[in-house]
C-alpha cells in the first residue's frame, strides 16, 4: 500500500475557452449594365475573412465577388455581372469559460460552409438580379484559464520504470499500409 500525499495545483494554460457556430442566408441585389432577361449562372468566388474579438462573441469580417452570367436584349446578347460584397458575421459563443484570462484571448474562425449562390432570379422591377447566399462558420476562443491537476508528492515511481515489450512480436503492425502513415509528427 502506497502512502504517498496527492495534492492538487493549479497550471496557467492556453486552451480553447469558447466556442460558437452560425449558418447564415443573405440576400444580394446586383444591377447589371443591362436589364437581364434570365439568369444563366451565379457563383460566390474569392472569399477572403478573418475573425475579430468582440463582447458578444466573434465578428467574422469577409469579402466575396458575386458573378452573374446573365442574357439581355430578349436573349441576344449576354454579359457576365461582378460586384464585391463585404459582410460581418457576428458569431455568439455557445460555451464560454468564465474563469479565463480576457487580456490573453485569440480567436479563430473555420468556414464550415463556404458562401455559396443557391438562388437567383430577375428582380420584381427587372433591372436587378436577387441572389440568395448561403454561408456557415465555427469559431474558437483561445486564451488562458487555471485548470486543476493532482500532484503525487512522492514522484511517479510508475513513470520511472522501463516498459515491458518482451511479448510484442511485430505482429500486429504488419497490416499498417505504410503509405497512410505520417512522417511528420505535429
Amino acid at each position: 500500500m502506497s502512502t504517498t500525499h496527492r495534492e492538487c495545483r493549479e497550471i496557467i494554460t492556453k486552451a480553447v475557452c469558447g466556442k460558437g457556430r452560425k449558418f447564415s442566408q443573405v440576400t444580394h441585389t446586383v444591377t447589371p449594365p443591362h436589364a437581364p432577361s434570365s439568369i444563366l449562372g451565379a457563383w460566390v468566388i474569392n472569399h477572403e475573412y478573418e475573425a475579430v474579438k468582440s463582447n458578444d462573441g466573434v465578428e467574422v469580417v469577409g469579402t466575396y465577388d458575386i458573378n452573374i452570367w446573365y442574357s439581355y436584349d430578349r436573349n441576344k446578347s449576354t454579359e457576365v455581372a461582378k460586384e464585391t460584397v463585404s459582410y460581418v458575421d457576428l458569431i455568439p459563443l455557445s460555451y464560454l469559460d468564465p474563469k479565463h484570462r480576457v487580456s490573453t484571448v485569440e480567436v479563430s474562425a473555420l468556414a464550415t460552409q463556404d458562401p455559396n449562390c443557391v438562388e437567383a432570379n430577375v428582380s420584381s422591377s427587372g433591372k436587378g438580379v436577387v441572389i440568395r447566399v448561403e454561408r456557415e462558420f465555427q469559431v474558437e476562443m483561445v486564451a488562458e484559464t487555471k485548470v486543476c491537476v493532482l500532484v503525487c508528492s512522492g514522484g511517479c515511481d510508475d513513470l520511472d520504470k522501463e516498459a515491458d515489450f518482451d511479448g510484442d512480436d511485430g505482429s500486429d503492425y504488419e497490416d499498417l499500409d505504410p503509405d497512410l502513415l505520417d512522417d511528420e509528427v505535429d
